[in-house]
């Protein structure tokens, strides 16, 4: 269970003030700090006057004693002492209450409290990707850390991105926006706040709100980088949004028959197998921070995304693709559900693992690859009608590249009716998966297609279960495709 799902369970059944009171929450502990050092003053004081406090509080309770047997007086001493424990720390409540949270949402300073001192201790992860795949994994890693550093690609020149990048010479805000909404802690309203798109006037039509509101802070601030990071600040996000580069990056598809693609919003549109993609600059600098968080990081995801327009992009840089190669973090390729046409059309999982290996010729690139097990069969006669079919799991081949599998169900019903992968079921397997990997690498030297001693190796259609063998299941979560209709 999450972190945050956790606090609610704790508090479902107790007085709100009272819930104060619960473990993990570094409140009552700063409580007792002060009363000891104003116990520490009296003392200090009594002794300079020369006053036996100690002397006096014994006289006290020998006096006590001859009024009122022990058997009464000790629980009645109990009960007061209770009572004014819980009277003084409601009142601190009281007035935190009021004081941070004037619009009277008490339960958002609460959980901000348990968020800080529980999640603050969470692994530190870095998610490479873009589009809607790498917004919909942050809002399930979300519930488990706030060390959390998104490093999104910037190759998108497309509808009101590719629009705003021509005009204003940025780079392009969308997938950067997504994931910002993502993080934040109003997670629902700021998503259907930047997703906002105006659908009249000159100028903004197609135009939305998030791109709009991220060029303009990078106006303000000078830079995108700046933008993202002011942006951040306002909307409290959970970690920290990066863009790969800042550098004007397009990419370029080379197909198997020679022809040459430019510009991300056309790769969907090819007609035969992608041979190469490339980019302009060849070697795009990136920022020293999104070094800085791959070496610091105990666990890096890649996608889920669009292999050439969301994943792979991000590798062409080659100092970002050298970093991860040489970083002591567990990695992990979350693969998407179906193919995509003109992208992956007939790719197997061990198609996809190829590429990325093909296109970041570095050792150590990926440990394991997380995919989907079971689909809805009406669902899947849907999407084949616009020729997205299931990627097929090939375990074997990805073991050759030393790469383990980890089947788990990723997708779950929805109103909608689209495949994707749920947010929640999404991040449980990914952290389900690093932890019982880094208790492994704890016991023996790892090996980079050994899943871990007590995970057994899975086949395709076999699901990811904890240790009581309860299969991932969780509560629907909306937004985010693996892969859509259009």
């Amino acid at each position: 269970m999450a972190n945050g799902d956790s606090l609610k369970k704790w508090t479902r059944n107790i007085p709100r003030k009272a819930s104060w009171l619960m473990p993990g929450l570094s409140f009552k502990r700063w409580i007792s700090v002060s009363f000891l050092g104003f116990i520490c003053v009296l003392l200090g004081l009594a002794l300079i006057y020369k006053i036996q406090p100690v002397s006096s509080f014994i006289r006290f309770l020998e006096w006590m004693a001859t009024i009122m047997p022990s058997h009464i007086s000790g629980p009645l001493m109990l009960l007061l002492g209770g009572v004014l424990v819980y009277l003084g720390t409601s009142q601190t409540y009281h007035s935190f209450f009021h004081a941070l949270t004037p619009d009277g949402r008490g339960e958002d300073l609460l959980e901000a409290l348990y968020r800080r001192n529980k999640l603050s201790h969470g692994p530190q992860v870095v998610a490479v990707g873009g589009g809607t795949g790498l917004a919909t994994l942050l809002r399930g890693i979300k519930r488990y850390t706030l060390n959390i550093t998104a490093i999104v690609t910037v190759g998108d020149d497309g509808g009101s991105s590719g629009r705003l990048r021509r005009e204003y010479g940025i780079i392009p805000p969308g997938d950067i926006r997504n994931c910002i909404a993502a993080l934040a802690d109003e997670e629902q309203l700021i998503t259907s706040l930047f997703q906002y798109r105006f659908r009249h006037g000159q100028g903004l039509e197609g135009h939305s709100f998030g791109n709009l509101f991220l060029s303009a802070m990078c106006h303000i601030t000078g830079d995108m980088f700046s933008a993202i990071k002011e942006s951040s600040k306002v909307l409290n996000i959970r970690g920290r949004v990066l863009p790969s580069t800042l550098e004007h990056m397009s990419l370029r598809a080379t197909l198997e028959d020679g022809t040459v693609i430019e510009g991300e919003s056309d790769i969907p549109k090819a007609t035969v197998r992608i041979d190469r993609l490339s980019c302009e600059p060849a070697e795009p600098k990136p920022l020293p921070d999104v070094l800085d968080s791959i070496a610091k990081a105990e666990l890096i995801v890649l996608g889920p995304g669009s292999l050439y327009t969301s994943v792979i992009p991000n590798l062409l840089i080659p100092e970002i693709a050298k970093a991860i190669s040489q970083s002591t973090a567990l990695k992990v390729y979350v693969v998407n559900v179906m193919t995509q046409p003109g992208e992956t059309n007939g790719y197997t999982v061990g198609d996809h693992v190829q590429a990325i290996l093909d296109h970041a010729p570095f050792p150590n690139m990926i440990d394991a690859v997380i995919v989907n097990s079971g689909l809805p069969k009406p669902l899947v006669q849907a999407y084949e009608a616009y020729d997205y079919r299931p990627v097929v799991v090939d375990t074997q081949r990805c073991e050759a590249l030393g790469v383990s599998v980890v089947n788990t169900r990723l997708v779950e019903d929805n109103e909608e009716k689209v495949i994707r992968h749920n947010p929640r079921r999404l991040a449980r397997a990914v952290i389900h998966w690093f932890k019982r990997e880094s208790r492994h690498r704890s016991k023996i030297k790892p090996s980079s297609s050994a899943l871990p001693i007590d995970m057994p190796r899975q086949g395709p259609g076999q699901g990811l279960c904890d240790e009581a063998g309860f299969r991932t299941s969780l509560e629907p979560s909306e937004h985010e495709a693996a892969s859509q209709i259009p």
